[in-house]
């Protein structure tokens, strides 16, 4: 059985560090990895059960067989590559980072058409790294079916760069151009007589596309080479899970590609550019690319898991850039190392997205790979892959029963009915709320109905009640089913749950680290993207519905973190209380409006928005479960006392000596 926990992107102990970190500071316990791969592992990450090495290597690509991508890709690896076409960009980088593929062949930049802008934000949100670069020369081919001539072609169909790439020979022929979708996915509508637009019909229709895609739908090319500028090349970046850094030497001509974010002031980019300028380092690229809200969020960990300090959200610009560098050098090299080092000095954020040889060249696993792949007796049918198996997963939508339809039942409900079936159970008439949301309402005596229907049941009430409202719960209607905690803290409603129901209920602890916000600000977004889940499965029978369940997050760009609930408690608990104690003793009494205000200021006004929205029966169970709880208290109180005596000594010190 293939699981679809390989979707899950591997997190790490440094992942889950970052995410943690903006709530406490100091150790954290490494994550309880429980991933495993039925495939291979020649991308990097190790696996549990990885299977040996005699498969060629899979590697993913955007678009239909045929494409220029799929063509970029076997110029570069060989022509046995087990090519893998995936409808989009972002689901090359989830294939490859769910150990699904090896490798992620992408185009990065056009000669002609300039940067693929989505390349490089997918960079900064999966963890791969750059292992090769291919210069791919783009020639557009006129494909026809078989006995159709040249004069018989009225129109042509293709990508709208690609026809606009051709257009003085279409003018040439007095040939119509269409736009459609994809240039192979031209050739195989001309193949297969479908979906052909307008007055287009197979007798008088040609595709511009790859002499691969010609080959690929068995189409004859009545022209090659029709692009009207011969400049036309695509840079493409091969990623892994892995680098290959340390296979570089001096002899190896090498490039190094990094992303950085730096302060709005002036002369910044300059000195930035000054520590590769001073140290004769060669930058062969340097591209500015504006980030989103989200993104921004996802540096804000990510610079938190590099040990530097977050600015203030409300410090932040409305307007903030990344700088994409590419540079001459290997990242192991002294002048290299000295010229990073003084980078990090001046920037918010930094990440080297990879080191690697250039012009074709493949090093290190990704060489002997490809040579191994090429000594292989493969069968030509195996060389394309059309599906995964995670595509053939989570199709169907879930069942989910929702127990507490509080803020934060409703909250998740919001997001999870978007694609699947929703019911909730409360002890209060939450009928109204329900029916607004679209989610269907059961009162307490129907309860058998509602587990009946539900093959998830998440509780979401609040700690103090847990125990009381699981015990409510008939055990012998959930066998088969998985149980879903969301408390704050972990330990407790594990033990719960572990305690009052036997191994035929599976159980999974979460943790969202994001819920609903008092009200809406210029900073906060209704989006989960980016915000981590901590999880556990704690006792999992039917893995591929746990992974669907959490496909939910990780669909939204979620940060999945996989941890013990103990681990997760011992590095939240007590930031978590602080955090919220802090946000109650600060009401609106104390923090007035006002048209001036300093990032500190702004960031106290911050934590009491995001507390107050929070019931007291939350904030109790933090206090009622944590055992360090009233020891934070205290030391609160012990803290106030003594400012209180310092103000006190300095009042009377002046009074002393008034006139």
């Amino acid at each position: 059985m293939i699981l679809r926990s390989r979707k899950r992107r591997a997190v790490g102990l440094w992942n889950a560090i970052f995410l943690l970190s903006s709530l406490m500071a100091g150790t954290h316990a490494a994550p309880n990895s429980k991933l495993t791969s039925l495939f291979s592992d020649r991308g990097g990450s190790s696996t549990v059960n990885s299977m040996s090495s005699n498969t060629p290597m899979r590697v993913a690509y955007q678009g239909e067989p045929g494409a220029y991508s799929e063509k970029a890709t076997r110029e570069l690896l060989g022509s046995k590559v087990t090519a893998i076409g995936r409808p989009s960009f972002e689901d090359c980088f989830r294939a490859v980072a769910s150990m699904e593929c090896d490798y992620a062949c992408l185009p990065i930049e056009n000669s002609l058409g300039g940067s693929i802008h989505e390349n490089y934000d997918l960079m900064l949100r999966y963890d791969l790294t750059i292992v090769g670069e291919h210069e791919f020369r783009v020639h557009h081919c006129l494909l026809a079916k078989p006995g159709v001539k040249r004069e018989d072609i009225k129109y042509a169909i293709s990508h709208p760069q690609a026809l606009a790439q051709c257009d003085n020979f279409l003018r040439g022929l007095d040939i119509s151009p269409i736009p459609t979708y994809d240039t192979a996915g031209s050739a195989k509508m001309i193949s297969e007589g479908t979906k052909l637009p307008g007055k287009c019909t197979p007798e008088n229709t040609a595709a511009i596309a790859s002499d691969l895609a010609g080959t690929t739908y068995g189409l004859n090319c009545l022209d090659k080479g029709i692009e009207d500028d011969d400049t036309n090349f695509t840079r493409f970046l091969l990623l892994a899970r892995k680098g290959v850094v340390e296979f570089l030497n001096k002899q190896i001509p090498s490039k190094t590609s990094v992303v950085f974010t730096l302060h709005n002031t002036a002369g910044a980019l300059y000195k930035a550019l000054a520590c590769f300028s001073l140290r004769d380092i060669d930058c062969s690229k340097i591209e500015s690319r504006p980030t989103s809200a989200s993104l921004l969020n996802f540096l804000k960990f990510r610079s938190q898991q590099q040990g530097r300090k977050s600015r203030n959200k409300a410090d932040l610009p409305r307007f903030r850039y990344c700088f994409y560098l590419d540079f001459l050098a290997s990242e192991l090299d002294e002048n290299t190392q000295n010229a990073l080092s003084h980078l990090r000095e001046q920037a918010d954020f930094i990440r080297i997205l990879g080191s690697y040889p250039t012009k074709s060249r493949l090093v290190g696993p990704v060489k002997a790979a490809a040579e191994e792949t090429a000594n292989m007796v493969i069968d030509p049918k195996d060389f394309s892959l059309a599906t995964l198996p995670s595509d053939l997963a989570g199709t169907k939508p879930l069942n989910i029963g929702i127990v507490g339809f509080g803020t934060f039942g409703q909250f998740l409900s919001k997001r999870m009915s978007q694609k699947h079936r929703v019911a909730c159970i409360d002890k209060v008439d939450k009928s109204k709320d329900a029916q607004t949301l679209g989610i269907e309402y059961y009162p307490l005596f129907d309860m058998g109905e509602f587990l009946e229907k539900s093959d998830i049941i998440i509780v979401a009430v609040p700690m103090i009640d847990f125990e009381d409202v699981i015990l409510t719960l008939p055990a012998d209607r959930l066998r088969g089913k998985l149980v879903v905690e969301v408390c704050p803290l972990s330990a407790h409603p594990k033990s719960v749950l572990l305690r009052h129901f036997g191994p035929e209920v599976d159980i999974l602890s979460t943790h969202p680290m994001f819920g609903p916000t008092s009200k809406e600000d210029p900073y906060s977004s209704p989006s989960w993207d980016g915000r981590p889940l901590v999880y556990e499965k704690v006792r999992i029978m039917d893995a591929r519905r746990c992974d669907d369940f959490l496909s939910i997050f990780e669909d939204a760009r979620c940060q999945l973190v996989e941890m013990t609930a103990e681990q997760h408690d011992a590095s939240t608990a007590d930031a978590e209380f602080v955090t919220h104690l802090t946000g109650r003793l600060l009401d609106r009494q104390l923090l007035p409006a006002t048209p001036v205000s300093s990032k500190e200021y702004a960031a106290l006004c911050d934590v009491a928005d995001m507390t107050s929205g929070d019931s007291f029966d939350l904030f109790f169970g933090m206090f009622k479960f944590n055992d360090r709880a009233k020891e934070h208290l205290n030391k609160m109180r012990d803290n106030l006392a003594r400012v209180e005596r310092q103000l006190a000594a300095k009042e009377g010190k002046f009074v002393l000596i008034a006139p």
